[in-house]
This record gives structure tokens, sequence and C-alpha cells, in this order.
């Protein structure tokens, strides 16, 4: 993580949702609309990579692990909201823009991630004439040393009340250790709450794709500083989940996370394969009340 500015990871993730609108044709996976202009001036240049070699596995396969993640993600969280929760925290937020395309709905919205990133988004949102989302609450915390529930509990959101938590994208970048204890402290979250949290496999269970991917990706990120540091299988990550009292609902591999319909394409858009996401629930949850209940894929 840089000392000032957003993280390279932020960056990359936003440009991969606006370009999926720009360099993928249908159907669509996942709708961002404002992700283009809260890049600003750094538009150009990284959705200009995918227009100029949007094709290229690596950049084909970023696209469709977070756009289908996104998509997993806002489903299952609108499925919560018509259940009565009114809190999401997002982990390691980066840009998103959850709250501002439903800055009208009843969601209270936390958005936890490092202070030099929520700086550059609230300028760039500014600078993109985005308005600020009313029921938006910034959280800074540095989740590789920072424990994420007592700073959310700082800031006003309300541990006794159900919240649907999701965490995209990030624990790839932490130590187990900081996985680990991030889990513990969402382990207090109230009956009737869900998590969402996407993970990379390890080399062992990777196939030829996720290999391919991998062997290209990881020296780049690591080159800019954000190394992956923690990859868990499905079963690695239903452990750690159970070890801190939460009890998975689902686990889905990347491709399998939305409708088959969304992979009849005559584009570039395909699953890398290297990523599941795994749904789980902490304890004193009552059955049934999480919608579809499926048997966790292991």
């Amino acid at each position: 993580m840089q000392a000032e500015g957003p993280s390279g990871t932020a960056l990359h993730a936003a440009a991969a949702r606006a370009a999926h609108l720009i360099v993928d044709g249908e159907p669509v996976v996942f709708r961002d609309p404002l992700a283009y202009p809260l890049l600003g001036e750094c538009a150009e240049e990284l959705v200009g990579l995918h227009r100029a070699t949007g094709a290229h596995p690596v950049l084909a396969g970023l696209r469709a692990a977070v756009v289908t993640r996104s998509r997993y993600t806002e489903d299952r969280l609108a499925g919560a909201v018509r259940r009565g929760v009114r809190q999401y925290v997002i982990l390691g937020a980066g840009l998103d823009t959850y709250a501002c395309r439903s800055a009208s709905g009843p969601v209270r919205v936390f958005e936890v991630d490092h202070p030099a990133t929520q700086r550059w988004k609230l300028e760039a949102m500014e600078r993109a004439g985005l308005p600020a989302p009313p029921r938006l609450t910034y959280v800074p915390a540095d989740l590789e040393a920072d424990r994420a529930a007592d700073r959310l509990a700082a800031h006003g959101f309300d541990l006794a009340r159900p919240a649907f938590v999701s965490w995209l994208g990030v624990t790839a970048y932490l130590t187990r250790e900081a996985v680990a204890r991030t889990l513990a402290g969402l382990g207090r979250l109230a009956p009737g709450s869900e998590i969402v949290v996407d993970h990379l496999l390890p080399e062992a269970s990777r196939g030829p794709r996720a290999r391919a991917y991998a062997e290209t990706l990881m020296p780049l990120v690591a080159g800019h500083g954000e190394p992956w540091l923690t990859f868990l299988s499905p079963a690695e990550a239903a452990d750690l989940l159970e070890e801190h009292g939460f009890e998975v609902i689902e686990q889905a591999p990347e491709r399998d996370a939305v409708d088959p319909a969304f992979w009849a394409r005559t584009d570039a858009l395909a699953s890398s394969e290297i990523s599941v996401l795994t749904r789980a629930r902490p304890p004193g949850r009552p059955r049934g009340a999480a919608g579809r209940d499926a048997s966790p894929r292991r």
C-alpha cells in the first residue's frame, strides 16, 4: 500500500468494472456506470489498456473476476435487504460505487479502507461531480494491523443489528494472521448477518488457466508493492471461517458464481478460474433466514 494515493488494486478493479461496459459485449455481467468518471484522469490510461489489449487472457480474466464477484455479492446483498438488513460493510472498499448507485436506498454503507485510498476517492468524487451519499460512512483502517470490527463500532456501526459484509479482492494481499484477526472480530456480528469473501486458490488447486494467470500477474503486482500473500483452498477457507464461529452457506468457484448464461459469449471475457467466493453467517443465525441455503461446495 502506498503512503499516499489509492492502491493499484483499487484503481485496476475500478478500471475493470468500467472497461466491462466498453470492451465486452452482451450479456453484461455487472453494470457500474460510475467507475469510469470516478477514475478521472486515470481513466483514459487504465481503461485504454483494456481497449487496446482487452482480449489478453490476463486482462479478460481480471475483468471477469471483478464483475463476477460484484454481481454475486450485490445479488445476495439485495436478498439481505429484502429480509430487512440495513447495514452494509465493504472491507477494502477501494473505489466501490454501491453507495452512490443506491443513494436513495435504505441501507447504511460503511466503507473500510486505508486512509490514503479514502482521501483519493473523496477528491475523485468531488472532481467527477458525484454528490456525497447521505448514508455512507468512511471507516479508515489498515486491515493488516487494525481490528476492523472495533474500527466499525467506533464509527457508528451497530454490532447488535444484522449486517451484510463483502470482502472482495483483498484477502490475497493480507497475511493469513490478518485474515484470521478480521474474521475473529466479525464473529461478533449479530444473528441475521452474512459475509461474502473471495480468495485465491493455492498452486496445488489451480488448473491450467489459473496457473497461467498467476504466473503472469503475480510478478506484476509484487513489482508494484502489492504481492499476493494468502491463498486458500475452499476447504481451508471453510475451516478458517468455522474456526471463528462462522457457518459456511455456499462456496462458488468464480465461473459458477453467476448464471451460466453469462458465459455464452462471443467476446474474450472468460474466468481465470483462480478464485472462489465463500458465503457464510456468524454464530446464532436462525436457519432458513438466509434465502437459498446451498450445501457448501468443498
